[in-house]
């Protein structure tokens, strides 16, 4: 049977789909900073990033991670987010892919197992509006990076939604063959979900 594009892209993203593993990242620093005060329920949560394979979109999502969190709606600019990913957990659907995206070219967890984010500062964007400021780590690279999270209540749990785009190259993801950004593109967009109760 002929691959089609959809196979044939997943197969050649594998490595370069730590790329979207900084943008999880700087994802899960959103999370941490709209976190306030609250219990996040990882089973109705989620991190993905996406890349492009040729023009075919490849997600792929984180399943551990940790943060410290300190946030009140009524005092945004007094909150602070330390977020930790365990850069072993990305899962692109199949343990081959995982072991590409775990290597040196891409993630290197085994000399980084963490990618991490630290806030510098918070501050409304209107409404239920929040940009995050801070420091995003990968593969021993660093980058200021400004998250929008959108905050949502609903009874007794909050919803942090948002967006974030990174480039893989400025941390070095993608290195040797897969280096050339227009095989694999440079770009990855991180989008989160995150649920969490109110304590």
């Amino acid at each position: 049977m002929k691959p089609n594009l959809y196979h044939l892209a997943l197969r050649t993203a594998v490595r370069p789909a730590i790329r979207p593993i900084l943008a999880g990242i700087a994802a899960l620093s959103l999370f941490g900073a709209g976190l306030a005060h609250a219990d996040v329920d990882v089973s109705k949560s989620s991190v993905v990033a996406t890349t492009k394979q040729m023009n075919v979109p490849v997600d792929g999502k984180f399943k551990k991670f940790s943060a410290q969190l300190n946030f009140d709606p009524a005092k945004p600019t007094a909150g602070s987010a330390n977020v930790s990913i365990d850069t072993g957990s990305y899962d692109l659907g199949a343990d081959d892919y995982n072991k590409q995206a775990q290597g040196k070219e891409w993630f290197d967890s085994a000399t980084y197992p963490a990618a991490t984010f630290v806030s510098s500062a918070i501050a409304p964007a209107g409404g239920n509006q929040y940009k995050i400021t801070g420091k995003l780590t990968i593969k021993g690279k660093s980058q200021t990076v400004v998250v929008p999270v959108t905050v949502t209540a609903q009874g007794a749990t909050q919803t942090f939604d948002g967006s974030l785009p990174i480039k893989r190259s400025q941390f070095d993801v993608g290195t040797g063959e897969w280096k050339d950004t227009s095989v694999v593109a440079d770009e990855v967009v991180i989008k989160f979900h995150l649920v969490a109760s109110k304590k």
